[in-house]
């Protein structure tokens, strides 16, 4: 089973550093783990430095990968060009890195990821004509498509309603469970975390300073650190954790615009 560990990553942009010295135990396929910060906490980066888009110091180890390109990645832009339809987006993306020739399973692959994630009508539209959450699904499609054993996936769900949110992150769950990927996601949803994950990551400030079980990691103690609310965590009558944001520990004054 494909397992990744990093040892003192860093990783910046013109000489300044956006994460420093990211060290985490052995993530194994099988699991979901989330990476969870504030805005700027060095999520992207250190997703970009896991695929190799950045270079940096420090080690990342994979073990247990059957191909050469184990690794996808879904940025929360991916620059695809407008002008492709959702169809050849997809055979892209599932083509990069492989060959020249497509496949018959080429093509099964593809109509399979436009089943899974439930966008089969949208195959023929242009990917400049679709709304951010379409395209969203879209980007998902390109990064399963090439079957990869280890997915990264930065902020899903930020354009999705939420019946769609639920959808992939539940599908994600399953393929975790059935197939044995390495899911890391970044995740602004702490509920959908705890729902969701089996481990979390927590970025502030360029370092990692929490990393374990989702239970462990998420805390009322951590929500008051990173992100300056007061909250806790119940479990609900169906057995699930909650979180619950009581609210901010200061509020901003507000002047109301009238001069006395």
């Amino acid at each position: 089973m494909v397992s990744l560990q990093l040892h003192d990553i860093s990783a910046g942009y013109s000489g300044h550093a956006v994460i420093a010295d990211v060290s985490t135990p052995v993530l194994k396929g099988g699991q979901v783990v989330a990476l969870l910060g504030a805005n700027a906490a060095g999520k992207s980066t250190l997703f970009r430095r896991i695929f190799g888009l950045l270079h940096g110091k420090g080690n990342v180890r994979i073990e247990g990968a059957t191909s050469a390109r184990p690794i996808a990645y879904m940025p929360q832009d991916n620059g695809a060009r407008p002008v492709l339809s959702v169809y050849e987006s997809i055979l892209l993306a599932r083509m990069q890195g492989r060959r020249l020739k497509v496949l018959d399973e080429d093509h099964a692959k593809v109509e399979d990821m436009l089943r899974l994630l439930g966008i089969t009508h949208l195959r023929s539209r242009n990917l400049g004509d679709l709304s951010g959450g379409q395209r969203q699904m879209v980007s998902a499609a390109q990064a399963l498509a090439q079957d990869p054993q280890i997915l990264l996936l930065d902020e899903p769900t930020s354009a999705l309603d939420l019946s769609h949110q639920i959808d992939l992150l539940l599908l994600l769950r399953s393929l975790a469970d059935a197939q044995g990927l390495l899911i890391i996601v970044a995740l602004h949803d702490l509920g959908h975390a705890l729902r969701f994950s089996d481990a979390a990551l927590v970025l502030h400030r360029g370092g990692l300073i929490a990393c374990g079980t989702t239970s462990d990691v998420i805390t009322p103690e951590l929500l008051q650190d990173v992100f300056d609310d007061e909250a806790r965590i119940e479990t609900c009558s169906k057995g699930r954790p909650q979180l619950i944001v009581d609210g901010r520990s200061q509020i901003l004054p507000i002047s109301s615009g009238h001069s006395t």
